[in-house]
């Protein structure tokens, strides 16, 4: 590890969006005249617009990208890294040297690898741990309890628990801070090789943060499974209980979180496949809210918005399902109050168990809801019937016998009906059973089975 040198005139947001058609990145720019302005921009324009971006002002940028040009959860794209924001728990002044060395020490006595980056923020730091690859949409559960557990491990040094959203915009390199009159820096690096910032696999921060080791994850399972450990509401937010670690981009098993994830991403391919169906001017026409009242439900129960950003995601996910629809704020006003009591902690006694505030349906109940059709089950991930489930279960195992060289049931048959054939036609011709397995490569007994088969 070393301080930074002259790594580039690049500033240092190139190092971790790369290069997409499909993406957008937000900007965010304080005019002479006091006020902020957002902007969005294709990430194939990252060098242009940054050059253009004003240097004497506050200045921010977005720092997972987005599939429409505003950075709501509901349109997230990817997430290139994890990111921690650090402020002065006093009013004391920390010089970046200072801050350099409280966030090493911090890594060090946590056992975390020193971040990719660390920026100056003017005031702050902004630690920023640069992924081999960026995580997909499905990922954020995954990403924000990552995100949770880096704030917590710097909670000494001032992480700043508002600022660990997808969402989150953060100062960029070489603008003003205008509250101190600083500059925003980058004042470590940590070589990676080739004298570029190191990259993490998401898998390595992961097991480095979750608060159990794999091991012991593994048998807490299997107390639960013996029935030696008491059983907690399968939403409940305990990390030990809820999370499992391995697997692709850091967990295994589907949790409550990823499971309310999952199904509005089931929910939004619905939408999608039936405007296509309907066409015409008005997409989803008496469906709207009923697909805007349990998107909102399960990004809330998913922790992808919170009570502060539940109304501008409600804008944003309707412009989504229908272009310029005006919806009534009256009928979201139940889920918005229980996504308020969730975040609280609430919970509400439901048959003896204890339940959060916001709705946690059945699969059964969701499909008359939509009145999904066994045609669309085919292309939802986990909105299914139990018959749906079966069938892919089933074609799951088929996959698995067919690459490990079994062969189809027809195609067995076949061939076993062939070889009686032969055993029969040399039968007729004289050959003994002894000769007839003979020329045949096979077992006296094989040959008695078929014969007597046949």
């Amino acid at each position: 590890m070393k301080p930074p040198h002259q790594l580039s005139l690049i500033t240092e947001p190139s190092f971790y969006h790369g290069v997409s058609e499909a993406a957008y990145i937000a900007l965010l720019a304080r005019q002479k005249g006091g006020d902020m302005r957002q902007q969005s921009f294709r990430v194939a324009f990252l060098d242009k617009v940054i050059q253009a971006a004003p240097r004497d002002r506050d200045c921010y940028l977005s720092q997972a990208q987005f599939m429409r040009p505003n950075r709501r959860a509901v349109n997230l794209y990817s997430l290139p890294l994890l990111f921690c924001d650090l402020d002065p728990v006093s009013r004391h002044h920390m010089p970046p040297e200072e801050w350099r060395r409280a966030v090493l020490m911090v890594c060090k006595d946590e056992g975390i690898p020193p971040p990719s980056l660390i920026v100056y923020s003017g005031r702050g730091v902004h630690l920023k741990w640069i992924l081999t690859s960026p995580l997909p949409r499905a990922a954020l559960p995954r990403w924000n309890f990552a995100q949770k557990q880096l704030g917590e491990r710097f909670q000494q040094i001032g992480s700043d628990p508002q600022a660990r959203d997808a969402s989150r915009v953060l100062r960029l390199e070489h603008t003003v801070n205008t509250k101190t009159g600083q500059r925003c820096e980058v004042i470590w690096v940590t070589d990676g090789g080739d004298g570029m910032p190191i990259r993490y696999p998401f898998d390595v921060i992961f097991d480095e943060v979750a608060p159990l080791a794999r091991e012991q994850l593994a048998e807490e399972r299997k107390q639960r499974i013996a029935g030696k450990t008491s059983q907690l509401p399968r939403w409940h937010a305990k990390p030990s209980l809820t999370v499992v670690k391995g697997g692709r981009h850091g967990l295994k098993r589907i949790n409550y979180q990823e499971l309310a994830w999952h199904r509005l991403e089931d929910l939004r391919t619905l939408a999608e496949m039936r405007t296509a169906y309907q066409g015409g001017p008005e997409p989803l026409k008496g469906q709207r809210m009923l697909f805007l009242f349990w998107s909102l439900n399960f990004m809330a129960l998913s922790h992808a918005v919170t009570p502060a950003s539940f109304w501008k995601e409600a804008q944003a996910l309707a412009a989504s399902l229908a272009p310029g629809w005006s919806y009534d704020k009256s009928e979201l006003s139940t889920v918005y109050h229980k996504t308020k009591a969730y975040f609280q902690g609430e919970v509400v006694d439901f048959g003896g168990r204890k339940v959060p505030p916001l709705y946690t349906p059945r699969n059964a109940t969701l499909i008359e809801r939509f009145a999904v059709t066994d045609d669309e089950q085919h292309e939802l991930r986990t909105i299914v019937s139990k018959g749906e489930a079966r069938r892919r279960d089933a074609e799951r195992k088929r996959q698995v016998r067919r690459a490990a060289g079994v062969q189809e049931r027809a195609v067995y048959d076949s061939m076993v009906q062939h070889r009686r054939e032969v055993a029969w036609a040399l039968r007729t011709k004289g050959l003994s059973m002894r000769n007839i397995a003979k020329e045949m490569g096979t077992s006296l007994s094989h040959v008695q089975r078929m014969l007597a088969d046949a």
